[in-house]
Formats: C-alpha cells, sequence, structure tokens
C-alpha cells in the first residue's frame, strides 16, 4: 500500500499492482491461456456440429442452412452462476428488448475512448451503471460473433453494488438473479438521461395495462414482466379468525416434496416421478404451521396454533419458478438431486388462482422459454448451465460455449430455476 499514490476506501475490493506491473503481467498471462483453451473449444464443437446428423437437421430453417447465432459467455473465475442467468434472461423477449432499446449512456463524459479490460477505483464510485452493462451484455449475446463475449465490465459493477457477490467463490444462481432484478428495479425508478424510466415504460403498450404490480416504489419493467400477487391467508384453529395478506413476488420458491427426494433419476420405477405439479401442490396446499411459526390471533389476543394456504392473485407474465433444491442440514447446505418433471409447453396454472373465473382462457398458460440448472452436489461448488428457446430452437449454454440441442434432451434436465412465459396466441397445448 505504501507504494500507492492513491488511497482506497477499505471496502473497495481492489489488488494493487507492483512497480513493475507483475500483477497485469499474471492477468494478461490468464487471459492468453483462457483464449487458447477457448479457441481449443470452438474447434471441437465446430467438428461435433460437422459431425452430428441430428445438429445438420437442426441447423436446416426453412430449407436454407444457418450458423448459431447465439454468443458464448467467458468464465471469469465461477462466474457460471451468473452467466446462466444473463443467458436465460436474453432469451426473454420482452424482457430483453426493453433494455436493448434504451438509449446507451455515457458514464464518464466521453472518456471511455478505447476498451479497458481491468477496472480500478479510479473510475469512480459514483459512475456505474447496472442498467447500462446489463444493456451492453444483453446487445453482445445475439450479434452471432463466435467470440464469447466478456461481460467484466458488468461483473465490475456487481462488485460494487452487491457485495456478497465480490470474489471468485461460486454463487447460488437464484440468489444473484434475485438481486440482479432488485436493483435493476431500484436503478430503473430514477432518471435516465434527463427522463424519467417510468415514462419510458408507460410509452411502451405491450407493458401497460394492467401491470399494477409494485415492488418497493413504482412499477418498472422487472416489475410488469416478472411481478405477481399472493394472497397468503392464515386461519386460526382456537377461535376461526382468519386473515388474508397479499404479496408482491418476482418468483417462487417450490420446495420439493419430501416423498420425492430419494428418486435420483426420470428411469427409476419405484414410485412415481415428481411433476412440477406436485412442487405446486406442495406450494399452495392448506398446511398447519408448526410451534415455531405460530400465529399472533388478534382475537385472542395471543400466539395460537393455525393453517396457512396461498393464493396467486395476479400470475405474471413471466412464472419464475425456483425449485429449492439446497437445504441446510446441522452444518452442511445439502442439495436435493430428485429429477422433476416439467412440461415445455402448456403449464396450466388456472388451479391455483385465487379468482380463476376472472380469468381469460390462455391467460393462464405458460410455455417454458429457459431452465437453469446446477451440476454437482453442493452450492458452494458445482457448475451452472442453462438451456433456452431462441426462434423455436433450442441452445445449451455453457459459458462460452453454445450448442443447439433438442427438445428430448432439455425436459431430461434436473431443473433449478424455470421461467415460463405467458402465451398469447390461441394454440392446442398439451396441459400440465
Amino acid at each position: 500500500m505504501e507504494d500507492t499514490k492513491e488511497s482506497y476506501r477499505c471496502d473497495d475490493f481492489v489488488v494493487n499492482d507492483t512497480k513493475l506491473g507483475l500483477v497485469q503481467k499474471v492477468r494478461e498471462h490468464l487471459q492468453n491461456l483462457e483464449n487458447s483453451a477457448f479457441t481449443a473449444d470452438r474447434h471441437r464443437k465446430r467438428k461435433l456440429l460437422e459431425n452430428s446428423s441430428l445438429n445438420t437437421k437442426l441447423l436446416k430453417v426453412n430449407g436454407s442452412t444457418t450458423g448459431i447465432c447465439a454468443t458464448g459467455l467467458r468464465n471469469l473465475g465461477n462466474t457460471c452462476f451468473m452467466n446462466a442467468i444473463l443467458q436465460s434472461l436474453s432469451n426473454i423477449e420482452q424482457f430483453c428488448c426493453y433494455f436493448k432499446e434504451l438509449p446507451a449512456v455515457e458514464l464518464r463524459n466521453g472518456k471511455t475512448a478505447g476498451r479497458r479490460t481491468y477496472h480500478t477505483r479510479s473510475q469512480g464510485d459514483n459512475n456505474v451503471s447496472l442498467v447500462e452493462e446489463f444493456r451492453k451484455t444483453l446487445c453482445a449475446l445475439w450479434q452471432g460473433s463466435q467470440t464469447a463475449f466478456s461481460p467484466e465490465s458488468l461483473f465490475y459493477v456487481v462488485w460494487k453494488i452487491m457485495p456478497n457477490f465480490r470474489g471468485y467463490q461460486q454463487q447460488d444462481a437464484h440468489e444473484f438473479m434475485r438481486y440482479l432484478l432488485d436493483h435493476l428495479h431500484l436503478e430503473l425508478q430514477g432518471g435516465f438521461n434527463g427522463v424519467s424510466r417510468s415514462a419510458i415504460l408507460q410509452e411502451n403498450s405491450a407493458l401497460s395495462g394492467s401491470n399494477k404490480c409494485c415492488i418497493n416504489g413504482a412499477s418498472t419493467v422487472v416489475t410488469a414482466i416478472f411481478g405477481g400477487i399472493l394472497q397468503n391467508e392464515v386461519n386460526c384453529l382456537i377461535c376461526g379468525t382468519e386473515s388474508r395478506k397479499f404479496d408482491p413476488f418476482l418468483d417462487l420458491s417450490l420446495d420439493i416434496p419430501s416423498q420425492f427426494r430419494n428418486k435420483r433419476s426420470k428411469n427409476q420405477e419405484n414410485g412415481p416421478v415428481c411433476s412440477l405439479r406436485d412442487c405446486l401442490r406442495s406450494f399452495t396446499d392448506l398446511e398447519e404451521l408448526d410451534e415455531t411459526e405460530l400465529y399472533m390471533c388478534h382475537k385472542c389476543k395471543k400466539k395460537q396454533k393455525s393453517t396457512k394456504k396461498f393464493w396467486i392473485q395476479k400470475l405474471p407474465k413471466v412464472l419464475c419458478l425456483h425449485l429449492k433444491r439446497f437445504h441446510w442440514t446441522a452444518y452442511l447446505r445439502n442439495k436435493v438431486d430428485t429429477y422433476v418433471e416439467f412440461p415445455l409447453r402448456g403449464l396450466d396454472m388456472k388451479c391455483y388462482l385465487l379468482e380463476p373465473e376472472n380469468s381469460g382462457p390462455e391467460s393462464c398458460l405458460y410455455d417454458l422459454a429457459a431452465v437453469v440448472v446446477h451440476h454437482g452436489s453442493g452450492v458452494g461448488s458445482g457448475h451452472y448451465t442453462a438451456y433456452a428457446t431462441h426462434e423455436g430452437r433450442w441452445f445449451h449454454f455453457n459459458d462460452s460455449t453454445v450448442t443447439l440441442t433438442d427438445e428430448d434432451t432439455v425436459v431430461k434436465a434436473k431443473a433449478y430455476i424455470l421461467f415460463y412465459v405467458e402465451r398469447q396466441a390461441k394454440a392446442g397445448s398439451d396441459k400440465l
């Protein structure tokens, strides 16, 4: 620290270089190694595509052969949790298009000529914008580039505003997604080049109208797309007093029922396979609260035994379902590796609605847009990848590598996070 000309606050995540620039030399060496590995992997994938009759068939669209237009994301050091979420969100068309159509922001008053790979505090604490770096990343993902995009600028902003994700250890993809959406929502409520972002949102007719679900303030594209409302109904078992509360949500976290937790594969014959419907039913079914969750009854004036039930009062445009695969034991956070069967099309949410009679025939049907998968045994280890559909084709996103895949492969995945998009046009479907 004595060799540096500038002092740093203790909460900055900064590594100071030596006079001879040894840290920078190490960084450059590591980048060269990663680039070499990526080039070799790209050649290997190209050969697989050339030799695979399945992929050759998938590449034919409307009679003509096309290349893979998707772009991968470089792993910056155990950042697969971030990459899987970014690729999933990039394939939610309405959400992604909103950000890509925002005007660019010059964060450093025109002094950004020349792209910097590594960032220091000289850029300033107040000159970071999560929305802007998120926009740039989304714009880069469907340009058809054969070279993976490096999201280091976005990751730098994540470090600055989300201290939990500083460093290069493996993180929970669901936790990252919630932090990301929450911070995007908060930043979107501010001004943007002198124009209110909420005003921009109101101008988008596709997102206006009945989207009144607000979380922490005014509505934004985050709540307009992902926002739903739950009704939490609690009944006192002693006097029968009923209490109702409405809670906004951006995603639903579903338990995998205990009776299925020992089943690890789809093809096991010892009993029924766990389905997404089983998880949704477990979430919404009436349950008696245990001794640690006694309800403070206002009529009895004390905590009493009670029952709880969830209803969905308003469904979102994009229904995000998180399967709770990680749970704490006495000392460890273990993973539930059970296969959960989920539909690619026609997920029917009508039976979970508070007032199903007020919904239209198509408004409760959802089709799958993306799936995040965790490979491995623990939340602090393993690897994240994502499957997503784009223009009728399914892709597998594994950091820098993007490959075409098929529906049979997708449905066999042990899903961790599922993104379902509300169906707009009338079509025949297989309901869940």
